[in-house]
């Protein structure tokens, strides 16, 4: 079973610590991201998800990401847990990015 408790880096250099994982899969943890478009000091953002308990290795899973600390966007991840050809788990995502604007005729431009 893929187990998400632990630090996870991604090829960006940015780093996930998920503290541990319940009996439900629900988890919490800290993302210390190496990217942001804000000017602003990046400090580690809480995150909060679940996963799938799966016996085959093959979890999904999602989170999602305040950037309070230092911005005023919020992001979710998707993903699935894999274990590689050296038998290390693996975890592939995808995110969108939700922006905070002004008024609902920028709505257009909020998600990334």
């Amino acid at each position: 079973q893929c187990n998400l408790a632990g630090w996870w880096k991604n090829d960006l250099g940015s780093k996930m610590q998920v503290f541990n994982v319940d009996n439900q899969g629900d988890f919490s943890g800290m993302y210390h991201t190496a990217v942001s478009s804000t000017q602003k000091p990046i400090k580690p953002s809480p995150l909060r998800g679940s996963q799938h308990l799966d016996e085959d290795d093959k979890c999904t899973f999602g989170f999602v990401v305040n950037w309070k600390n230092f911005s005023d966007s919020t992001t979710v991840f998707a993903g699935q847990c894999f274990m590689d050809d050296k038998e290390r788990e693996v975890l592939q995502t995808v995110w969108l990015l939700r922006e905070k604007v002004d008024n609902l005729g920028n709505d257009w431009k909020a998600t990334r």
